[in-house]
């Protein structure tokens, strides 16, 4: 299964600094050769997704995707952003259900469902987050947890693009924190993700769909992730700030 790696730039970077980015990072993706067998895509604030196409040839086989969209698409919903609009910037990836939007802006797993409903249908790579709080993991409850939230996040068999759906285990306690699942806790969860999945969606969707890991990932511990049977890459946050950084980190975990 091809490697994905997801880069959440979150509430960072200005579109001079997503600009300095880019062109750092391009140098790094026409040079080097062991990544052409990933799959990058780089999620910048809205205001710099359109800094992404003044680079977009010198980042040949780079995506660019957002953090968030809305489930319809147009509307009085003050704020927000639809498929279409993000369509129109040659976004093709979106991040649906991060944790810190169930912490800050009362996110559901209902609308995430929604969401991702509407990017798949409307030709985008929907990435669902799941995770489980400290307090759950501490007593055991983290499969329990991240399996009901799964169970409501999907979008029905039924939806057109479904093969698209890609699903982020991201264990709330590790986010930001310095602290990471071991490779063996978190395949363990992924092999559990994995069976809802077919259990769910089929068993020729759900074997074939990707299932990364997020949480305190660093090109130093990339590598024990990505061997892992079911874990197919990872979704980024503080070490894709840096382009040297999240390239070696791409570098590491795609090694075969």
């Amino acid at each position: 299964m091809t490697k994905i790696f997801i880069a959440n730039w979150k509430m960072n970077k200005s579109r001079a600094e997503a600009a300095e980015f880019f062109s750092r990072f391009s140098v790094h993706m026409q040079s080097d050769a062991p990544v052409s067998g990933a799959r990058v895509i780089v999620c910048p604030p809205y205001l710099a997704l359109d800094t992404f196409a003044h680079f977009q040839e010198s980042l040949s086989g780079v995506e660019l995707g957002a953090q968030n969209v809305h489930g319809a698409k147009s509307g009085a919903f003050t704020g927000e952003v639809s498929v279409p609009m993000l369509a129109e910037l040659n976004v093709s990836a979106v991040i649906l259900g991060h944790s810190e939007r169930y912490q800050h802006f009362g996110e559901t797993p209902e609308n995430v469902r929604a969401r991702a409903t509407a990017a798949l249908e409307g030709g985008l790579t929907a990435v669902v987050c799941v995770g489980e709080r400290e307090a759950d993991y501490r007593a055991g409850r983290s499969e329990e947890v991240v399996l009901d939230m799964l169970r409501r996040s999907l979008p029905p068999p039924s939806t057109h693009g479904i093969g698209s759906l890609v699903i982020a285990y991201e264990p709330v306690w590790a986010i930001g924190t310095g602290l990471a699942a071991t490779a063996e806790v978190a395949q363990s969860i992924h092999a559990a993700i994995r069976g809802e999945l077919k259990e769910q969606l089929g068993d020729a969707v759900g074997e074939a769909l990707p299932i990364l890991y997020g949480g305190s990932v660093t090109p130093d511990n990339i590598a024990g992730y990505t061997a892992e049977r079911d874990i197919a890459g990872a979704l980024v946050g503080g070490a894709s700030l840096d382009p040297d950084k999240f390239f070696d980190l791409i570098t590491r975990g795609s090694k075969r």
